[in-house]
């Protein structure tokens, strides 16, 4: 049993071990710079043995770092490939776009560029954003369960001096609704906002930030809160997100042709209807947080070239197959992605190679978010023709075989001369 006296003495010796340990080096008024990065790399290698020389070799200027990292070290430098053209035929994005994808796993860029070509032979991909909507999710602490339906009522009633206040915080944001959800005497709020090309989640936070405190300091005797209670799900995956959107809900649509398919991919309709009705079974079965293949790879692969941030992919995987079987034989198929968040303004999207990724996309800077998401909800339904078919057809296994191992390790292997499936 510890006693306090124990207890003092493991304090201090936890102290010490910490005030001893060695520091990473800092310099408070030139941290973003060439000779920091390497006397933190040299630090790293007297602390740990490890060279880091790839990660020493960068191309951009670290002083256009600060607000996106610290201790700036060096880079990881992730390949990028191209898919395409994807043609979509949408309310933002129109035309044949080549699609960056920065992946290290093998078979995942050839993939995307064969459902790329069904969709294209097929006349396109048809694409629509139908809801924009950024949240946070305060919570507010009452007595008693009366006191909050009240307070709910008096949102209700100042429902325009709370938009002004929040609005007043950024030039681009726009408070559109906040929902309440009551629980006991604690009353949950969703606000919700339009974040023009941000993505919007550091724009919502003070916005909101600053209409709890107008709230506090107008509702007649006063109103505690927290600014998170936990309902806005900021980076999990949730089934609020994905009835009440999160970020955009976009919507891409295609009609596949039975003879495109059979041709490209080796089957046909009929069998990939049949096989979709299994495996939206099994999804069910495991509680998937969505009924499609694997939207998640190819919106990471599009996140990281272009400068999103990755750990919003717990939101933004979530999705939605929709699909019919065509009197003619031909095949309906959409995707929903409920909770997409991107942005082509700010963040990340500004450093060197990712605003050359959406350039290539024509989605750098300003009025170009929609389109981004639009990209990405095409790009989704490419992959999940794809690899829909690979597996009725039998090649899933196979083409991971030649295209999806590095087989660095073993010199006995050859891998030369191998092709993408086109």
């Amino acid at each position: 049993m510890f006693t306090n006296a124990t207890a003092a003495r493991v304090l201090r010796h936890e102290g010490d071990d910490q005030a001893a340990a060695p520091r990473v080096p800092r310099d408070k008024d030139a941290d973003y710079t060439p000779e920091m990065a390497a006397q933190r790399r040299e630090f790293l290698r007297e602390q740990t043995g490890a060279g880091l020389e790839h990660v020493g070799r960068f191309s951009f200027d670290p002083g256009l770092l600060p607000g996106n990292i610290e201790n700036f070290t060096g880079v990881a430098q992730v390949p990028i490939g191209v898919a395409g053209p994807l043609r979509i035929n949408g309310e933002h994005a129109r035309g044949d776009f080549y699609v960056p994808m920065a992946t290290t796993e093998g078979t995942l860029v050839a993939s995307y560029n064969r459902g790329m070509r069904v969709l294209r032979e097929c006349g396109g991909v048809k694409t629509t954003v139908v809801e924009d909507n950024m949240q946070r999710a305060p919570v507010f602490i009452f007595d008693d369960a009366w006191q909050a339906r009240e307070f709910g009522t008096w949102i209700d009633e100042h429902k325009e001096e709370i938009r002004a206040a929040a609005e007043a915080t950024t030039r681009s944001g726009r408070l559109t609704y906040i929902g309440q959800y009551q629980v006991g005497p604690l009353l949950y709020l969703r606000v919700n906002f339009t974040t023009g090309d941000a993505a919007g989640q550091n724009m919502t936070a003070k916005a909101t930030q600053a209409a709890c405190e107008w709230m506090r300091a107008n509702y007649p005797g006063g109103a505690e809160y927290r600014l998170t209670g936990a309902m806005d799900t900021d980076k999990k995956h949730s089934q609020v997100n994905m009835l009440l959107t999160r970020g955009k809900r976009v919507v891409a649509e295609a009609v596949i042709k039975n003879d495109v398919l059979e041709r490209l991919m080796g089957v046909d309709t009929r069998s990939v209807y049949d096989y979709r009705q299994v495996h939206m079974v099994g999804g069910f079965l495991a509680g998937s947080a969505s009924n499609t293949a694997h939207a998640a790879n190819g919106i990471t692969a599009i996140f990281i070239a272009t400068g999103q941030d990755i750990a919003n992919i717990a939101e933004s995987h979530a999705a939605i197959t929709y699909s019919q079987l065509v009197e003619n034989g031909d095949y309906y198929w959409s995707v929903t992605l409920t909770s997409l968040i991107v942005g082509t303004y700010g963040g990340g999207t500004a450093l060197p190679t990712q605003r050359e990724c959406l350039e290539l996309l024509g989605c750098y800077g300003k009025g170009k978010a929609k389109k981004l998401a639009e990209i990405c909800a095409g790009t989704t339904l490419a992959g999940e023709i794809s690899l829909t078919s690979a597996v009725l057809a039998g090649t899933w296994v196979n083409s991971h075989e030649r295209l999806g191992r590095n087989r660095e390790a073993d010199p006995s292997a050859n891998t030369h001369g191998l092709q993408p499936v086109r």
